[in-house]
């Protein structure tokens, strides 16, 4: 679901940062107000769950991957503003250490997974978990809103896909970037999300806000060691198993490279073309592209990625945690 560079025109990729900018304004402005700083290392430890997440890919319909997000999860333990943040500084690190979503698309990746997917997965979960009061009506409501969060955001992507081909084209009437339309886009994201990918994200969701519930989220920071400890073995378990995700061949739809585009077969057609605004478009090269070091193999470099990503969201938050304190302390 990750948007590459290049798929969206540059005003398609202003748009949408442009619509972010709001959406961030007022995250940052209730997490400042409602986050306590003894809480804002859990904005980094959701980062960290929800960079993991994304790196379990998983065989979809059609020879594609795909993979949860965890944006309910973290909308549901953290609140949905707290999760926008969180989502969003996941996604940043991705794109700038790993090439996993476009820099230019940065704003429409975030608009899908970081606002749209944890705002629509809450919302829906807060709806029936007020009308199911009980533990059973509290499971079907996670489930449900984050099967439905996810498939939103994939919706949305399809869209921004589709339009393309409609608005962008060169003199030769080719397409200047995403070269497939509505009908080609919207169920190639969709069918994959609402077989597979969806189901996956409900699992994920249960399974992790169940560990997290028994630990006591609320307290994770007030309370004992051996609660703080319970979350970060979780989270270094899934640093561990990361390599699953290596199990799932071939390119998740939309993020084919421009060397490949060419050759991809859609409605039993070969595109037979690399489209004007993916081969003289913008390029980026990050550190550890696909989640790889120069030097180790595969499954040690995932690892090592899996670890320096989960790190950085912990220490970037104890950092921001640490700001606020002083801060605090000062204005006495």
């Amino acid at each position: 679901m990750h948007i590459p560079d290049n798929y969206l025109s540059p005003s398609t990729c202003a748009v949408m940062g442009a619509a972010m900018v709001p959406v961030w304004t007022i995250a940052v402005r209730k997490v400042r107000e409602e986050v306590s700083k003894v809480r804002i290392p859990l904005l980094g430890i959701g980062s960290a769950f929800s960079f993991l997440m994304m790196m379990f890919n998983v065989p979809l319909p059609g020879g594609t991957t795909g993979h949860a997000v965890g944006g309910t999860l973290l909308a549901i333990l953290l609140g949905p503003y707290s999760a926008c943040i969180s989502v969003t500084v996941a996604l940043l690190i991705q794109a700038l250490m790993f090439g996993d979503g476009g820099i230019l698309a940065f704003g429409a990746n975030c608009f899908n997974m970081a606002f749209v997917l944890p705002f629509m997965g809450y919302f829906v979960y807060k709806f029936i978990k007020d009308r199911v009061k009980s533990e059973k009506g509290e499971y079907a409501a996670i489930v449900i809103g984050s099967y439905l969060g996810i498939n939103a955001a994939a919706l949305l992507a399809a869209i921004e896909f589709g339009i393309q081909p409609v608005l962008f084209k060169s003199a030769l009437g080719q397409p200047l970037y995403c070269p497939y339309p509505l009908s080609a886009s919207i169920p190639a994201m969709t069918i994959p999300h609402l077989l597979v990918a969806g189901i996956v994200e409900a699992v994920f969701t249960v399974a992790v806000f169940a560990f997290v519930k028994k630990v006591s989220p609320g307290t994770i920071y007030e309370g004992s060691k051996q609660k703080i400890k319970a979350v970060y073995g979780l989270v270094a378990a899934l640093i561990l198993l990361t390599p699953i995700g290596l199990l799932a061949t071939g390119t998740a739809w939309g993020e084919w490279g421009a060397d490949e585009i060419k050759d991809v077969v859609s409605g039993g057609n070969t595109l037979g073309f690399i489209p004007e605004g993916m081969k003289n478009g913008f390029s980026f090269e990050a550190v550890m592209p696909d989640y790889t070091i120069n030097g180790l193999p595969e499954i040690a470099g995932y690892i090592v990625s899996a670890a320096a990503g989960a790190a950085i969201f912990v220490i970037l938050f104890k950092i921001i945690a640490g700001i606020k304190k002083n801060n605090a302390d000062k204005g006495r």
